[in-house]
């Protein structure tokens, strides 16, 4: 498993803590810690993408979950497993946010978390969304569907 794998990993480990502590931001920092104690053994360089990309989804919770929710028509945000509706938010803000990681890796990556970590269907469930949302992308370039 390569560093950065590991490192949405437990991206989502966190997500998934937060949320299902109903998302209390002032604990935020200390899931971060955590889990980058438990898990995050030789991530020192994958460390500060862990934190970004936590701190950005949080930050951006509302439109990625508006993003997801208008793609997942049939699947409102709360009726999803906790496991596949962190690894869509951890894809669309790699997809719609996050400029630095490549559209296809971000796909992929939320595929194979889902593959492990999600229920049988799930990484054909998230390979749907996000796919959904990248051809949308890729048919109206500079287009900001996160907002």
């Amino acid at each position: 498993m390569s560093n950065r794998h590991l490192a949405r990993t437990i991206v989502m480990q966190i997500l998934y803590q937060w949320d299902f502590k109903e998302k209390p931001t002032a604990a935020l920092p200390a899931i971060i810690d955590q889990n980058l104690e438990e898990f995050g053994v030789g991530l020192d360089e994958n460390k500060i993408y862990v934190r970004q990309t936590v701190e950005g989804i949080v930050e951006h919770i509302d439109n990625i979950d508006n993003v997801i929710e208008t793609y997942a028509t049939n699947w409102p945000i709360g009726q999803m497993s906790i496991v596949d509706r962190n690894i869509l938010r951890i894809g669309v803000y790699e997809l719609t946010i996050n400029e630095k990681i490549p559209e296809k890796v971000a796909i992929n990556e939320a595929i194979e978390i889902a593959k492990t970590y999600g229920g049988i269907t799930s990484g054909k469930f998230v390979n749907g969304i996000l796919g959904g949302i990248y051809k949308d992308l890729q048919q109206t370039p500079n287009t900001d569907i996160s907002s």
